[in-house]
């Protein structure tokens, strides 16, 4: 469970309030102090926030502009979206940090196997090195040999989730104890997968509140695997900054639709048997994680964006302004299925895409949807390569992710505009306790 300061989801944003003018060096820049020298990566170098933070500064072409303010009292600490701090040993839930937490602006999605000659012995070493560190990220302190990239900040609600890929079981010798939900993913007819861009012995999620707060682990956990194992693949995303809208709200995606709105909620009384792996799995180290299934999803955004609104609408089953579905409501009111229209056709098309995802068209198989967007650049025919880093979890991909997109590869209106480049499977352990690391039980069990 994540700490948030009252300030995570401001509606408003407090009115500027005048400054006493600063002291100034002659060359016009504010002198430092022995104070803002010694600043940790959980205090604010008089920084103001971009998210309902007093003091703030519109500029004409550059958005937020924040002031800084060098001054001899001690800095003041962080209060605004930068002080949100997730625990990586969370005191009751099980889970890793990064599944229920809420969507992050900025993530990174990477991907690494094992050198050649690492094996069991290798892999836990760096699995102890990678959990300290990211302890320490979490909780905004800089880890040993830190870069300095995110110097000043706070954690702004950083998570790192760990997990392992199909053949990190081959090469440290625990086949044995690979769980059959690992088993690899069928073949859809839209799979356009690339394999340098899929799968992988280990895979981390990363995702924070601040963009270089998010790089910054990346970077310290890339070093640390040095010797160890070597990057496969890397992907980065984003999302919309906690705090950008007047009121807290669904996400959209590219396609500029609310994306997200029939998530199972951790309040439904089924979340966990839904989600989190149960004490009846044949793998005790599992037991409290959970699996994750990562594609990227191309969007073919020109073409989407030629289609007039009613047809968009027609396509996703739901209204573009409010996510609501197409026979009436607000985003939370259920879809009615069974409503035909004057001409006695489905009001939501038979082949919406809201309506072959829904549970109720998949005997309710359901799945965590917790994604990222991203863009690439431009083609060479000038297209946006930009979409969605699909990540979603469950406890059992077979019966969530897979009999669900089985189904939408059969008939799903939306699919004709999408592209799927990259895919993975991984299964995420639950949480390491005090003093322990995220694994151990699998690789010292």
């Amino acid at each position: 469970m994540s700490k948030q300061t009252p300030d995570r989801q401001t509606p408003g944003r407090k009115a500027p309030q005048e400054r006493p003018p600063e002291r100034q060096s002659p060359d016009g820049q504010t002198p430092q102090t022995p104070q803002t020298l010694e600043l940790s990566r959980r205090r604010l170098l008089g920084t103001v926030g971009a998210a309902g933070a007093a003091g703030l500064v519109v500029g004409g072409t550059g958005g937020a502009l924040g002031v800084a303010a060098a001054q001899d009292d001690a800095p003041k600490p962080l209060t605004t979206l930068g002080s949100t701090e997730v625990a990586f040993r969370p005191a009751r839930a099980k889970q890793q940090a990064g599944i229920t937490t809420p969507l992050q602006a900025k993530g990174h999605l990477v991907a690494f196997d094992l050198t050649p000659g690492s094996g069991r012995k290798e892999a836990a070493a760096l699995l102890r090195r990678w959990s300290r560190t990211a302890e320490e990220l979490m909780a905004g302190h800089a880890p040993h040999a830190d870069t300095g990239v995110a110097l000043d900040a706070g954690p702004s609600s950083l998570t790192v989730t760990f997990g392992f890929g199909h053949s990190f079981f081959d090469r440290t010798g625990l086949t044995k104890h690979r769980p059959s939900q690992l088993d690899p993913l069928p073949d859809f007819s839209a799979d356009a997968l690339d394999p340098r861009r899929s799968n992988g012995d280990l895979w981390i999620q990363i995702g924070a509140d601040d963009a270089l707060v998010a790089f910054h682990a990346l970077r310290a956990l890339q070093k640390e695997a040095a010797g160890t194992a070597r990057l496969r693949w890397q992907m980065n995303g984003f999302n919309r900054t906690p705090g950008a809208t007047a009121q807290p709200m669904t996400a959209r995606n590219l396609m500029g639709q609310v994306d997200g709105t029939n998530n199972p909620k951790p309040s439904d009384p089924d979340f966990d048997a839904r989600i989190f792996v149960g004490r009846d799995t044949e793998q005790a180290w599992m037991r409290g994680g959970s699996y994750a299934v990562v594609r990227r999803i191309r969007m073919l955004l020109d073409e989407w964006e030629k289609q007039p609104l009613h047809k968009q609408e027609k396509v996703i089953g739901r209204r573009k302004s409010n996510g609501a579905p197409l026979t009436g409501g607000s985003e939370t009111t259920p879809m009615r299925l069974d409503a035909n229209g004057p001409d006695g056709l489905p009001v939501i098309p038979a082949d919406a895409h809201a309506r072959v995802a829904a549970p109720e068209s998949n005997q309710g198989a359901a799945m965590l949807r917790r994604p990222f967007s991203f863009h690439d650049g431009f083609r060479d025919d000038g297209a946006p390569d930009a979409g969605l880093l699909f990540v979603c979890w469950q406890a059992d991909p077979l019966r969530a992710f897979t009999q669900i997109q089985r189904k939408l590869d059969r008939g799903d209106a939306l699919s004709v505009f999408l592209r799927h480049e990259a895919s993975g499977l991984y299964a995420v352990p639950p949480a390491a306790e005090a003093g322990d690391y995220v694994g151990r039980p699998l690789l010292e069990g």
